[in-house]
């Protein structure tokens, strides 16, 4: 049996330039008449676009059944940017079934989001679908200005905006360490930089001792400086740790235990 996923040809509707680093695409078109969303608010979608075969993952900003919304954060180079600041509309694309993460649980007393800018997206449909039954607040790091973003996320939120550091370096772990918690169990929900993940994924853990079913925490890029080689490979760490029955926080700390013994001097 085969379990390629299952993939749907659009065509590119509309294009629309929401801040200088955000690109709304819409999308429709018959090859989406059988496109099922998963109803999860951080669902996102594999985007092949013509001329590559990788694919990229994108929030679904909006689906109506007829029209798919994406953001697109655009940088200076990329597989999907570049033709996505282009004249692309008229353009056929491929995206994939979608999937999503967010799992807060129904008793939540209250939700924090915490992302940079590819994390917007996901969080204003977050914050759009659960905002009214909990309260919410978002933590956003964004080099664009705030006033660019006027209306994106929605009205009666509790908004922090973060400016990047000069060096357009994330400072979001800083950022997590400081937040002053609500009282009572909530869900944590966050995305950005893989570095940065990493860290407040330890700092959830070992310091906040939250248990996984009370936050999600994504790396959706790695900065440039980061991509080296890793010290351990996490995958026969992670296969060992589930073989022996052990939860993804102890299988964690075993990969950042297995990390600070190759790279201590």
């Amino acid at each position: 049996m085969s379990t390629r996923a299952e993939q749907y040809v659009a065509d590119v509707l509309r294009r629309e330039q929401v801040t200088p680093h955000l690109v709304r695409l819409t999308l429709s078109g018959p090859g989406l008449e059988h496109f099922l969303s998963t109803g999860i608010a951080d669902e996102w979608v594999g985007l092949i676009v013509p001329g590559q075969f990788q694919s990229r993952y994108y929030t679904v900003r909006s689906w109506d059944g007829v029209e798919l919304s994406l953001d697109v954060v655009v940088h200076d180079v990329g597989l999907v940017t570049e033709w996505a600041k282009g004249e692309c509309v008229g353009d056929q694309v491929t995206i994939t079934d979608p999937k999503g993460s967010f799992a807060m649980p129904e008793d939540a007393a209250w939700l924090l989001l915490v992302g940079d800018l590819t994390a917007m997206p996901a969080m204003a449909r977050i914050a759009a679908t659960h905002s009214a039954s909990v309260p919410t607040r978002i933590w956003a790091e964004v080099p664009d200005q705030p006033d660019e973003l006027d209306g994106y996320l929605p009205e009666g939120v509790d908004i922090t905006w973060l400016s990047l550091a000069e060096e357009n370096s994330s400072k979001l772990a800083a950022v997590v360490e400081r937040i002053d918690w609500p009282e009572g169990d909530g869900y944590f929900w966050m995305a950005g930089e893989s570095g940065q993940m990493r860290a407040i994924r330890k700092h959830l853990m070992r310091e906040r001792k939250l248990p996984s079913t009370a936050y999600d925490v994504m790396g959706y890029w790695r900065s440039v400086a980061a991509r080296q080689p890793r010290a351990v490979d996490p995958g026969p760490i992670w296969r060992a740790g589930k073989a022996a029955g052990k939860s993804d926080e102890e299988i964690w700390a075993d990969y950042d235990q297995a990390r600070e013994q190759v790279e201590s001097p």
